[in-house]
């Protein structure tokens, strides 16, 4: 089962839901990188449950270990490994789904691959897991900010209230994102997604989403022109997300309704540099970054847990019934935000790193 990611920078994650603790392996982070738990709890604190009252109400600290690969406050150069420990399981409410399968969860698929799953929290296939994406992804974006380049992801859409596209013209500062609960940086549709997810959960049901992420400051280069392509390597990390159906990059699927004429992002000189006059293409041509800002939207569905009866079979195949139980959040796109930053922040210093062992020597 793999469970690893990247080529120069790579992570390994580890550990379930419900067991003692869960975390990741960093391999590749170069030495003399400046690094504190608390830069890394920074990013785990936005990622945690119970961090409002819109979110699930487990209530984990989600406090970060460092065990290897920093000395003194500086990255070794060896491998990082770094542990969340679990501290408020309760197994006893996954007890009917040991015998019957959640309906759109990976219960029926996991069982059928491999023979056997842990079904308290569900295991390794749990959101949970993501821990250790964002503590990596969290020295990945100090590297990158390092570097010149600002990333950024925040809410476009809860169910179907969209944010207008001209309240998103400016790139949002990371204090307009975190000012409110659902991570909308435009404050009145904010007020009405909150809303939204509140009226849901209290008929026990759920909502889904999407996100924006977008990346500025990255130099051309970054992607390969034909199987590792920029996009290609973010659509795998976004859609590797759990409760994810979807990805777009620039224009997206509305770039289908367009003509070329309409499409096609010119270039210019502008103050010496080549640039396009729009940015249809989201920051990527051909692969590779062309300079302009990386935007890109992943969609994430509704909850699958949501606490209503619902038909589905047992171990048997015999017809049941299964009423959600647990704690769950009846909208996972909030705390997915950081998610999306820090797996965009892995995909773009791994090409990065890739880019300069290729043609250039990596420097701090």
């Amino acid at each position: 089962m793999p469970n690893s990611f990247g080529h120069l920078f790579r992570i390994t994650t580890w550990g379930e839901s419900h067991g003692p603790a869960i975390g990741v392996t960093v391999d590749g982070c170069p030495p003399r990188l400046p690094i504190t738990a608390a830069e890394i709890q920074a990013e785990l604190d936005r990622r945690r449950p119970g961090q409002s009252d819109i979110t699930t109400p487990r209530k984990e600290a989600d406090t970060v270990e460092i065990l290897s690969g920093v000395y003194q406050g500086v990255t070794t150069g060896t491998p990082i490994c770094m542990l969340v420990r679990n501290t408020d399981q309760r197994s006893s409410a996954y007890n009917e789904m040991k015998a019957a399968f959640r309906p759109s969860h990976a219960d029926y698929t996991y069982q059928t691959k491999f023979g056997v799953r842990d079904p308290n929290g569900g295991g390794r296939s749990s959101a949970r897991e993501t821990i250790g994406r964002v503590a990596a992804g969290a020295i990945a974006k100090k590297i990158l900010a390092a570097r010149g380049v600002e990333l950024r992801a925040y809410i476009t859409r809860i169910h179907d209230i969209v944010t207008p596209a001209a309240a998103l013209e400016a790139f949002p500062s990371l204090e307009q994102i975190e000012a409110t609960a659902v991570r909308c940086p435009h404050p009145e549709t904010a007020e009405a997604m909150i809303a939204r997810i509140k009226a849901v959960r209290s008929e026990g049901d759920s909502v889904g989403g999407v996100i924006q992420c977008r990346a500025r400051g990255l130099p051309v280069g970054l992607g390969e022109p034909v199987f590792d392509r920029l996009e290609a390597d973010l659509a795998k990390a976004m859609l590797s997300l759990p409760a994810t159906k979807g990805f777009e990059v620039g224009s997206g699927f509305a770039g289908a309704a367009l003509r070329g004429s309409e499409h096609n992002d010119l270039f210019e000189n502008r103050d010496g540099k080549v640039r396009t006059v729009t940015n249809r293409s989201g920051g990527v041509q051909g692969g590779i970054s062309n300079g302009e800002e990386l935007v890109f939207n992943v969609a994430f569905k509704p909850t699958a847990t949501i606490l209503q009866s619902q038909a589905t079979v047992d171990l048997a195949g015999q017809p049941t019934e299964l009423m959600g139980k647990g704690r769950h959040d009846p909208c996972v796109v909030p705390r997915a935000v950081p998610i999306v930053e820090a797996m965009a922040a892995l995909v773009l210093l791994d090409h990065w790193m890739r880019d300069a062992a290729q043609n250039h020597t990596f420097e701090f």
